[in-house]
């Protein structure tokens, strides 16, 4: 895994380059608080809930750090896994990890949520992580809907987002104790600085209300929150 200390963006607005995409998988497990706690349990609750003959679909599925561990357990008993992805450079390393014959079911789309969604009308569980935030607003309640609409009955939706505090206040204090973390991870103020700069108007975070009231507009009729640390968390949303 190549090390993102030292890495900054290469331009003022952010951007899933070649610089990004190399160094991905650690600067996510240096930035995201419990990372390590959140992928494993994202992984377990798709398994639990994922349904033989169905697909897995991961939207914005990077260089496919969550699909693997799914597509190592399930295998054949999914008719297909689907990675989403728009990253031409995140699209490229998808494609590298899961090339080969053994990987025969496994599919990574070139397909911007903005514009259009996988056309999979069997899928029992649907990934998010942390992709949703990176979307326009005025776009996920549809793209949510999608989400419902190609879901079978009883299969899940799992969506990890930023967030923002209920109110300025405690979202300070969120972010206070989310940059000590990051600090405390090998960053420097200057890189936390720049990183947030260039993310402005790019990611773009919501409160935890707000992605609950999305996920039920959407029709979901069991929602809950498995996983929250700080500005971070993780919804199951059933059909």
């Amino acid at each position: 895994m190549t090390s993102s200390l030292g890495h900054v963006p290469a331009g003022p607005r952010w951007a899933f380059d070649d610089a990004v995409t190399g160094c991905f998988d650690d600067m996510l497990a240096r930035s995201i608080p419990q990372y390590a706690a959140m992928r494993a349990l994202v992984a377990d609750l798709a398994v639990r809930h994922f349904r033989d003959g169905t697909a897995v679909v991961d939207l914005g599925c990077s260089r496919g750090e969550a699909l693997a561990p799914l597509v190592a357990t399930l295998g054949t008993r999914a008719s297909a896994f689907v990675g989403v992805e728009v990253s031409p450079p995140m699209l490229a390393a998808a494609r590298a990890r899961f090339f080969g014959e053994e990987w025969s079911n496994v599919r990574i789309l070139d397909l911007d949520l903005r514009r259009s969604y996988p056309n999979e009308h069997r899928a029992s569980v649907t990934l998010a992580v942390l992709t949703l935030q990176f979307t326009p607003i005025e776009h996920r309640q549809r793209i949510v809907r999608d989400v419902y609409r190609q879901t079978v009955d009883g299969g899940a939706f799992l969506l990890v987002e930023k967030v923002l505090g209920a109110s300025a206040d405690i979202d300070a204090s969120l972010v206070g104790a989310y940059y000590d973390i990051k600090r405390a991870n090998g960053y420097s103020d200057d890189e936390i600085e720049r990183k947030r700069l260039a993310l402005e108007g790019v990611l773009v975070p919501v409160t935890a209300r707000w992605n609950e009231e999305l996920l039920r507009g959407a029709g979901f009729r069991e929602v809950d929150c498995v996983w929250r640390h700080l500005n971070f968390a993780a919804w199951l949303a059933i059909k």
